[in-house]
């Protein structure tokens, strides 16, 4: 898994690196000394887990971590702070862990072994990348990777893909939870879209957006009770 650290304390850092870089197999993407920076990166690139300090210039890692928690991907949470006094609210926002500085070695090793346990648990998991559709009376396995959205139209679901159409026997609400939140992206009640074949972002009325899909004529629409999470998602 691919994590991050945000902390202003150059030192604890530098720490903090060794661990994981000893004792775990977790990917690390980056560390942030800026907040702002930060959050920046998280919204474009959504890493598994974070390493959160809580007092910091211009914005508090507490603000980050409730913004973190609209997100459509579950990031793991754990804050480093030298604060008690903050538990409670992590506890709250469902953080994964609360550590203290200065670091117990024992404590930090146990946080990352249970990261570790999580990853092997979720590689683990058989690959759902393949859905059954309707063609002519005829059932086809299809790669969501090719699909570049999905629509509820007079009571069935429409899985649209470059060239083809096809009929699923399934709600759009069931193939949603089936499907990537990664690549995948409820715009509006009646649509679904692959994120990847998103194009172009045009701004529309009331405040939501039109987006239009590589290679195929067609639009659809970010209703307003989702712009928010699209807008994080997208890095606007």
């Amino acid at each position: 898994m691919n994590c991050i650290i945000v902390d202003d304390e150059y030192p604890a850092r530098e720490e903090l690196k060794y661990f994981i870089d000893n004792y775990s197999n977790l990917n690390m993407l980056d560390e942030f000394d800026d907040a702002t920076l930060a959050l920046k990166f998280i919204e474009k690139n959504v890493p598994d887990i974070i390493f959160l300090d809580i007092n910091m210039p211009k914005i508090s890692g507490m603000d980050i971590a409730r913004i973190i928690n609209k997100f459509k991907k579950k990031i793991y949470i754990i804050f480093i702070t030298a604060y008690k006094e903050h538990a409670l609210e992590a506890f709250e926002i469902e953080a994964f862990d609360y550590i203290l500085k200065p670091y117990s070695e024992d404590r930090i090793i146990n946080t990352l072994k249970r990261l570790d346990r999580i990853e092997r648990e979720v590689k683990s998991k058989p690959s759902k990348n393949k859905i059954t559709v309707w063609k002519d009376n005829k059932m086809l396995v299809l790669n969501i990777n090719d699909i570049y959205y999905c629509k509820a139209e007079e009571g069935e679901t429409i899985v649209c893909t470059e060239k083809e159409d096809y009929i699923l026997n399934q709600t759009l609400s069931h193939i949603e939870k089936k499907l990537s939140s990664k690549i995948f992206f409820r715009t509006h009640r009646s649509y679904l879209v692959n994120l990847d074949k998103i194009k172009e972002i045009n701004p529309w009325f009331n405040n939501t957006y039109m987006v239009k899909l590589d290679k195929i004529n067609v639009e659809v629409p970010v209703s307003r009770n989702n712009i928010s999470d699209f807008k994080h998602i997208m890095g606007i």
